[in-house]
Parts: structure tokens; C-alpha cells; sequence
């Protein structure tokens, strides 16, 4: 896939320069780099990477540092200064080598699927084992708090400085479909459809696999959620399988993973992928249940396939009209 970035034009974030008294739809992202969100956040730069996307860099108290997201503007975003916006969260998966916030442009032609919806396609950091959650770290909590740097400080922000409009859905792949259907039964007010993308989405069916991911990246095995028995509830709080029965009846969801063997879009001499059949054995647990609690549930789970980039770039052409349904 080509890199479809240009030369970074930066803007830089002048905090100490009083906003100009204009209507807050008409300033740009650029006019509120410095401004903090009533948490504190700050937007420090909003960087124009070309014409459709906008890479921030924002001052996080959640994260103890600097937090970023990239954007897809809408096409004639700039031709409608007034107009606002729903967002489309579009969330990465772990352990990529690159920041994660670019996975999906970089991996995927995001740009191209998207061009004709008319949202705010938003990609936010969530580091490369973040899953998606506020950091146990022993009891004491603290950075990084992930969870609340995407729906405390990144939404306020892009409402502010973005323009967008309160309408959400959200999607992701492996991590970031675990977080997709995490953040949507945690926060079944915020996000009107989501989908999962061979996502991570029955934790407690196999604990130990989440943390070896957080052992191979050099991180607390039980930092994240604390132990797997003596921090049951913590675990069950942020697994989207037992989480189900809070989504409302009806609520539209988009499931796809594969089975791990060999598929249409792999190479000949690709082996079969264990990762893949764990997850394709959790997809339908969870597409069990959900449609058992009356969710509406779009599943794809098409047999052959890999925990690959050219199934998820597929299954997001396919899932976006769920997903922008609800945001019109």
C-alpha cells in the first residue's frame, strides 16, 4: 500500500494567544491549538498532512504525556465552515510496529472507502497494548488511562476544534475491535452502531493469551486489569462478551473474523493462523449471545481468513453502511 502522506505543514500551538471571540463551529482546529478541554487536555498542534487528513497531537493528563489522533476531514469540510459533523472512530489493533494512529491509512486505502461519507473518520493512539482502558496498575490507577483520553479529552476536543455533532459509531480491529464493543456497552449513550473486526472481544474466555501480549511488550501482566481471579469483576467489566446485556435491544452491530485457515486473500504458502481461530471461536460466543439479548447483529464470519490487513480493509467497505446509518 502506498504511504499517502505529504509533507507535514506544522502549526504551532500558540497557548498563549487569546482565541478570537468567533462562534466556536467557525474556528479551525488550528485557532484552538492551546485551548484545554474542561478536563485539562490541550490540542498542541493539528498538523495538515493533505487535504483530507489532520493529524493532532494533544496534552494528556490521562496519558501522562502527549497523546495524538489522525483524522479523515470529510470531503468539503473546509468549503462548510458552519456545517457539523458525526465521527466514525476507527480503532487499531496492537503491537504494530508504526504509531498506531496511522495503522489505518497506512495499511488500508481508508481514504479512498471513505471518501463519500460524510464524517469525521477519527484514529485514535491507544498505544501498542493500551486495550482500550484505564490502566489498574496495582489499584493505584493513573496513566495510562486510555479510556478516558478517547471519551473525555479527544471527544470534547473534536466537538470543539472539529466541529463535530454528538452522532458516533465506532470500529476497530483485533485490540481495536475489543475496544469498539467495550467502549459501545460501557457507554451504550455514546455510539449509535459498532463493528468488530477479528477483535479481541471474549476476554476472559482465554486470559492468559491477553496477558502474554502484555508480557511480550515488556508490561505488568496484571497492570492492566490486576489478576484474572482476584480481579474478576475488574475483568468482567471490560469484556465486551459479558457486557452484551448492556447494549439496548435492537442496537446495530457489525461482527466479522475469520477462522485462521488460509483464504481468498492470502498468499499461497500462508500457514494457518492459530490467533485468528481463537478469535473466530470467540466471535461466535459472542454473536450467540448478542443476538440471544435481541441485538442486531450483521455477522460475517466467512470461514477461511487471516489476522491480516486485506480481510479488515474488506470487512469495513462492508461494514460502513451500519455504521453511518445511524449517523445521518
Amino acid at each position: 500500500m502506498p504511504n499517502r502522506r505529504r509533507a507535514v505543514t506544522a502549526l504551532t500551538a500558540l497557548a498563549a494567544v487569546p482565541l478570537l471571540p468567533a462562534p466556536a463551529e467557525a474556528r479551525s482546529p488550528e485557532a484552538l491549538a492551546g485551548r484545554r478541554t474542561a478536563d485539562r487536555a490541550r490540542l498542541l498542534a493539528a498538523d495538515r498532512v493533505s487535504e483530507r487528513v489532520l493529524d493532532l497531537t494533544i496534552d494528556s493528563p490521562a496519558l501522562g504525556r502527549e497523546g495524538h489522533a489522525r483524522v479523515l476531514l470529510p470531503t468539503g469540510y473546509d468549503r462548510s465552515p458552519h456545517r457539523r459533523w458525526p465521527v466514525l472512530y476507527l480503532l487499531h489493533g496492537c503491537c504494530d510496529p508504526g504509531p498506531g494512529w496511522e495503522a489505518w491509512t497506512l495499511n488500508t486505502d481508508v481514504e479512498g472507502i471513505t471518501a463519500d461519507v460524510p464524517a469525521l473518520i477519527v484514529s485514535p493512539e491507544g498505544g501498542p497494548v493500551g486495550f482500550y482502558s484505564n490502566w489498574w496498575n496495582g489499584g493505584h490507577y493513573g496513566p495510562p488511562a486510555w479510556e478516558t483520553f478517547h471519551l473525555a479529552e479527544l471527544r470534547p476536543l473534536l466537538e470543539r476544534a472539529l466541529r463535530s455533532n454528538g452522532r458516533r459509531a465506532i470500529a476497530g480491529l483485533s485490540m481495536g475491535g475489543f475496544g469498539a464493543l467495550c467502549y459501545a456497552a460501557r457507554h451504550p449513550r455514546l455510539f449509535r452502531a459498532a463493528a468488530s473486526f477479528s477483535g479481541v472481544i471474549h476476554t476472559t474466555s482465554d486470559p492468559s493469551g491477553v496477558q502474554d501480549i502484555l508480557t511480550g511488550y515488556g508490561a505488568d501482566p496484571a497492570g492492566l486489569w490486576g489478576d484474572p481471579a482476584a480481579q474478576s469483576a475488574l475483568w468482567d467489566a471490560h469484556n465486551p462478551y459479558a457486557l452484551i446485556p448492556r447494549l439496548p435491544r435492537g442496537y446495530p452491530l457489525y461482527l466479522a473474523c475469520g477462522n485462521g485457515a488460509p483464504g481468498p486473500l492470502d498468499p499461497p504458502d500462508r500457514p494457518e493462523d492459530g490467533l485468528e481461530r481463537g478469535l473466530g471461536e470467540m466471535a461466535r460466543a459472542y454473536l450467540r449471545r448478542a443476538r440471544g439479548h435481541g441485538l442486531a447483529v450483521t455477522a460475517h464470519l466467512y470461514g477461511p481468513g487471516t489476522h491480516t490487513w486485506p480481510y479488515w480493509e474488506r470487512e469495513l467497505t462492508r461494514a460502513l453502511p451500519l455504521l453511518t446509518a445511524p449517523l445521518t
